[in-house]
């Protein structure tokens, strides 16, 4: 068996009380390294990071003090990615026969970002030499499995309490990021999946908040959500899921990776912006286009 970390994969951090029916996740902020992935990687230091969503845990940290849990991944994206279908497996990574279950020809998986990584976000190739099925599928069930089996049950409970939640997944983008046929740079980017893992008026509500702000906020392009976005949100029975991107030149260096004097401004905003979220929910809970029928 492959030996799984020992450190804690995943923390939720509770609320004093569930006072508002949201679940804030952060997948790809974790930023502990294993020894023996380390060890595996031809990569070190800072260009095994570049793929993180660097402190987005630190942005959205007062989400419990708000009312709502927050789910936080300690492991790192390019030891292995939750936004992914399970099984999302690159062939050319390993040194045996992937089960047949595996989703070998995802676009993901072709672009290098499966559910085990190829590479980290410039391209670069984080592994020396293949690894074994056997761990690969270990690693799933160490840390891919239980993350989401807490996902599943915070979800749950969120939606029994209050009869419907709404899922915020957050994420970073980098700093260069452009909106197809402008040259605008998008502070925040909103994804709900084209519409369909919450209710347009949810997202559009998202998007203004941020606007009245004095950012510069879309939806959906380029990221209009990934696998947790999508797999979560069920509007119909009352479950709504959206993406946030965090356009990560507005609050950390992205060559040092050090914190810029605006993080804390940042990080204000966003607390702004939950609560807003919470106070426009709270006002519409009654609503169809937010309830379960």
């Amino acid at each position: 068996m492959h030996e799984i970390p020992e450190y804690e994969l995943f923390e939720i951090r509770e609320p004093v009380s569930h006072a508002i029916p949201f679940v804030y996740n952060s997948p790809h902020s974790g930023r502990v390294y294993p020894p023996e992935f380390i060890a595996q990687s031809r990569l070190q230091g800072i260009s095994i990071r570049r793929s993180e969503d660097h402190y987005v845990d630190e942005l959205f940290a007062e989400a419990s003090a708000l009312g709502a849990p927050l789910l936080v991944a300690n492991f790192p994206r390019a030891y292995l990615d939750v936004n992914r279908e399970p099984y999302e497996l690159d062939p050319r990574m390993f040194d045996g026969l992937l089960p047949p279950y595996a989703n070998v020809n995802s676009l993901r998986v072709a672009g290098g970002l499966g559910t085990i990584p190829r590479i980290v976000a410039e391209n670069m190739e984080i592994y020396g030499r293949r690894l074994s099925v056997q761990e690969g599928l270990d690693r799933i069930e160490a840390v891919y499995k239980p993350y989401h089996a807490a996902l599943r049950r915070l979800i749950a409970r969120t939606h029994v309490q209050f009869g419907f939640g709404v899922l915020i997944d957050c994420h970073s983008m980098p700093g260069n990021v452009r909106v197809a046929g402008a040259n605008t740079r998008p502070d925040f980017i909103i994804g709900d999946r084209y519409g369909t893992s919450a209710s347009a008026e949810l997202s559009r509500t998202a998007v203004g908040i941020f606007e009245e702000m004095g950012f510069a906020a879309i939806r959906n392009k380029p990221y209009a959500g990934g696998f947790i976005t999508e797999h979560y949100g069920r509007p119909s029975r009352g479950l709504h899921a959206l993406q946030i991107e965090v356009n990560r030149s507005i609050y950390v260096d992205e060559i040092t990776l050090e914190k810029r004097p605006d993080f804390a401004l940042v990080a204000a905003a966003i607390t702004s912006f939950m609560r807003q979220m919470a106070d426009y929910v709270a006002k519409f809970a009654s609503d169809t286009a937010l309830a379960a029928e």
